[in-house]
């Protein structure tokens, strides 16, 4: 009997970083050398707050289904972090607590489009929205964003398209650049999609790695966008994979009832464990990870000269630099695969952020130890200068 054929919707690039992970994991078999500089995740686990208010909500009970918005603790923590730190009074029931931001963004792109609507990207830009886009059934146009904006869409650009989107995604600090908005654009990107009938998606999960730049949040101009958050980055909490939206009204019984369906609700302990990520003791060590990231990002600016590496995105937050390797290459996928190979240093392939342009490009990623940077890059010296 022949096997039926997938849909169509699992037709869609990979997600190279990930590719590159499993070249990590065979290489591991046999070498003991590998230094990940392509991975986005904090090298340091959850804040001790976090760990035992897990503990403690492991002994406490059963752990069943929650709401499918998420417990109204957590939701009140979100609602009090967001009036702490932009000023902006939120309702806990505005909020949607999600499997992750990715599961957050799939959710909107559910809830908020049909099949055949436009929906704008940036470019480059993280990979798996532009994939989840066109995996939902959206036509997807990519916004190509250079270092004269900062890698960061303008109201000019979507003035100036042919056929106004649905929808923009648009992230800060961004990944792969680690570019922080201006407020002022900010505002004006936010009154414009306002007026036009097009939903802003606001992905906002770096917030809290910066470096001397302010971040903002979509939801200062007002509330009809929604906002991607996450306790991933900052938080150092990948794996428990806890996100937010928050949602402009129309949008909020849609999520909700796609979410029931879909996942139920997000991880039991995990929202538990959660709370605690936003008190102050959580706050005061997680701090202390930004300034060694901060620390990283000094080292890595310093040696860039020494790869040939003069022209990169400024890393304004997260903890990626996007480096112009065209000097090395036309061909940054095999380019990487080449320097794993031959170094045991990971990196990540620019063209997993742009199909266009990511050929000269490689996304480097400086979260991990400082030890760990300065040997992955006296290691691409050394290949470099052979």
């Amino acid at each position: 009997m022949t096997p039926r054929r997938a849909s169509s919707r699992g037709a869609v690039e990979p997600f190279h970083v990930m590719e590159v992970l499993k070249a990590v994991a065979a290489r591991r078999l046999s070498h003991d050398d590998v230094v990940l500089l392509c991975v986005g995740q904090p090298s340091t686990p959850a804040p001790e707050p976090v760990l035992a208010a897990a503990e403690r909500a492991l002994r406490a009970g059963t752990l069943g289904y929650t709401e499918a918005i998420g417990t109204l603790v957590l939701r009140r923590a979100i609602a009090d972090h967001y009036r702490a730190q932009y000023g902006i009074g939120i309702d806990p029931d505005q909020i949607v607590v999600t499997t992750g931001s990715s599961g957050g963004f799939l959710l909107t792109l559910l809830a908020a489009f049909d099949p055949g609507d436009l929906v704008a990207v940036t470019r480059p830009g993280y990979p798996a929205y532009r994939n989840d886009v066109l995996a939902a059934g959206c036509r997807l146009l990519e916004l190509a964003c250079g270092a004269e904006t900062r890698y960061q869409p303008t109201v000019a650009m979507l003035e100036a398209l042919p056929e106004k989107p649905s929808g923009l995604v648009l992230a800060s600090p961004a990944n792969p650049t680690g570019t922080i908005i201006d407020a002022g654009e900010l505002a004006a990107l936010s009154r414009w999609c306002a007026a036009n009938d097009v939903l802003l998606i606001s992905d906002e999960i770096y917030h809290g790695i910066s470096f001397g730049r302010p971040t903002h949040s979509a939801w200062e101009s007002g509330q009809q966008s929604v906002v991607l958050g996450s306790l991933s980055k900052y938080q150092s909490m990948t794996g428990w994979r806890i996100g937010w939206l928050l949602l402009p009204e129309p949008l909020r019984r849609p999520v909700e009832l796609l979410q029931g369906n879909l996942a139920i609700c997000a991880p039991a302990i995990s929202q538990a464990a959660g709370v605690a990520a936003f008190g102050p003791d959580a706050r005061a060590e997680l701090d202390g990870h930004v300034r060694r990231y901060a620390a990283n990002r000094d080292i890595l600016l310093a040696r860039l000269p020494e790869l040939g590496i003069a022209s990169f995105a400024p890393p304004d937050g997260a903890f990626y630099a996007w480096c112009d390797i065209g000097h090395l290459t036309r061909d940054s996928q095999a380019w990487c695969a080449d320097v794993l190979a031959a170094t045991g240093v990971a990196l990540a392939p620019g063209i997993d952020f742009d199909p266009v342009d990511g050929h000269r490009f490689m996304r480097l990623s400086f979260c991990g130890t400082a030890q760990d940077l300065a040997a992955g890059i006296d290691r691409l010296v050394a290949h470099l200068s052979r």
